[in-house]
């Protein structure tokens, strides 16, 4: 594993931006996993200004996003679909058609996950995912557990998700209970992964995640295993290591 320590939050983010554009310029038709959240907006803002001077070009890249939440529409500014448009695709030349997303309005899980595992089968798998790293351990939306899911399922969020993310909504009572998310076989499958963090309040995390037992109940500690893990942090978050 590699790790990068910046300043602050925008090197985080150029630093992070850098080796996602390195990805898109030595495989045009590369396959990036994308997240959402606050941590990777300063990243794809460095992204859309590369594209914009000319440095970047989108037009072969597919995308596949690591999960959305259960019951939302894409029209909904709080759908992971929305997010992706408003932070990214609309501000790059990315073929509508190339960017995949789980979709949340699908009632059956089975179904729904079956069919996002086969989209990112057909795709040929993931050439970099990036990740960010929840309070409490998670990846995408795979929570704490008794065991590492493997293929694409339906989660409950738990209490600490759920009040992590209640920002984004007018209450807690509006954030979704579920969501669909990619499982930890098809994240370890990419190629490269690439995490980003920052702040002082994902110190104890980094910590515990990629210097501390992997156990499934700090899901991000499976990394550890991987044989070609980016982490890229600011002073504050990679305070705790060394």
């Amino acid at each position: 594993m590699r790790i990068l320590k910046a300043k602050d939050y925008l090197e985080m983010s150029r630093k992070a931006a850098n080796l996602i554009a390195a990805q898109v310029i030595m495989k045009p038709d590369c396959v990036l996993g994308l997240a959402t959240g606050s941590t990777p907006i300063g990243l794809y803002q460095q992204l859309i200004q590369g594209y914009q001077q000319g440095d970047l070009d989108f037009s072969q890249v597919r995308t596949a996003n690591l999960d959305e939440y259960k019951g939302l529409t894409r029209e909904n500014d709080q759908s992971y679909y929305y997010f992706m448009h408003q932070n990214l695709f609309k501000s790059i030349n990315v073929k509508e058609e190339n960017t995949n997303i789980p979709d949340g309005t699908v009632a059956d899980s089975a179904a729904e996950c079956a069919r996002y595992d086969e989209v990112i089968r057909a795709l040929g798998g993931v050439d970099l995912q990036l990740l960010g790293l929840g309070h409490n351990g998670h990846i995408g939306f795979n929570e704490p557990a008794d065991s590492f899911a493997k293929g694409t399922h339906c989660v409950d969020l738990t209490e600490s998700t759920i009040e992590a993310n209640k920002r984004f909504f007018a209450s807690a009572d509006d954030v979704p209970r579920q969501a669909y998310t990619m499982g930890i076989q098809t994240i370890m499958g990419a190629r490269k992964i690439l995490v980003v963090v920052n702040g002082e309040a994902k110190a104890d995390i980094v910590q515990k995640a990629f210097f501390g037992p992997v156990t499934p109940q700090v899901p991000a500690s499976i990394l550890q295993f991987h044989p070609d893990v980016t982490l890229v942090g600011d002073e504050a978050a990679l305070s705790k290591i060394n």
